[in-house]
């Protein structure tokens, strides 16, 4: 019996691992993807500022 017990919990946590996988790459109504667009123009202008020469020399 304890030999089913170790055994459920791997399967258990590959269940749980499946069921939050699908809710985190779930498709949103739009919002979501706004948040994104955001993010993105976000990282565009830190890499630009990255990318710039330093202004103190």
């Amino acid at each position: 019996m304890a030999v089913l017990v170790w055994l459920l919990i791997p399967v258990a946590g590959g269940v749980v691992a499946g069921i939050w996988s699908a809710w985190a790459t779930r498709r949103g109504n739009g919002a979501r993807n706004v948040r994104d667009s955001v993010g993105v123009r976000g990282y565009e202008a830190f890499r630009a500022a990255m990318e710039r020469a330093p202004a103190d020399g």
